[in-house]
């Protein structure tokens, strides 16, 4: 695990928490990952537009990427899709931009997909959002299999995080501890709050 701890010393971390509806937590997400991570490039709201992020992953090797953003995914990734704030990220885009970026070289570890929705009643539809963010290059992506909550996500992904960097977790485990802390939570122990989270790929 240690390996992992020092390959993650480059974060970007992207949301918009300004959306229809607004997702208020986006920005205490982020900042609570960079926080904890001690690093991080943050675009939030106006600064998360295609551009911007697009040159981001073009001008640096970041071992960790995450989304917090509203996302509409099926089975075909060309109708699949990430909100920015000047449009929408289509996965097909996403992963053109990994694949010509610096990940040529240097794999990202992890795609980090938070405060998404996934398409009503495609099951499926977080396994291909998957398989685009490994065939982008990542080693591993979390995601969710429907819509989730604002604060759990908040909740999860910050505690994944922590389980992470402080604990020397593997992914597998540290997302089972953030699961388990929901779990004992007074209002989201339901496993309708912390069982859509996904994690493809890579477990170690």
């Amino acid at each position: 695990m240690a390996l992992l701890l020092q390959s993650l010393n480059q974060e970007v971390l992207s949301g918009l928490s300004k959306g229809t509806p607004p997702l208020p937590f986006v920005s205490l997400e982020l900042k609570g990952i960079k926080k904890i991570m001690g690093t991080g490039t943050v675009l939030l709201n106006e600064k998360f537009c295609i551009k911007n992020f697009n040159d981001a992953l073009q001008e640096n090797a970041y071992d960790m990427v995450v989304i917090a953003t509203h996302g509409v995914f099926n089975k075909a990734s060309k109708n699949s899709y990430l909100l920015t704030y000047d449009g929408k990220l289509m996965m097909d885009d996403l992963g053109h931009m990994i694949q010509s970026g610096l990940y040529r070289k240097q794999q990202m570890e992890l795609l980090s997909l938070s405060s998404c929705e996934t398409a009503v009643g495609d099951e499926r539809a977080a396994l291909g959002l998957g398989g685009v963010a490994l065939k982008a290059g990542a080693k591993s992506a979390i995601a969710t299999l429907w819509s989730v909550d604002d604060e759990v996500a908040f909740l999860t992904t910050t505690e994944f995080y922590r389980q992470i960097k402080n604990n020397g977790c593997t992914k597998a485990k540290a997302l089972q501890s953030a699961q388990l802390k929901l779990i004992s939570h007074r209002e989201y122990h339901h496993p309708g709050f912390w069982s859509p989270f996904l994690l493809i790929g890579n477990w170690l």
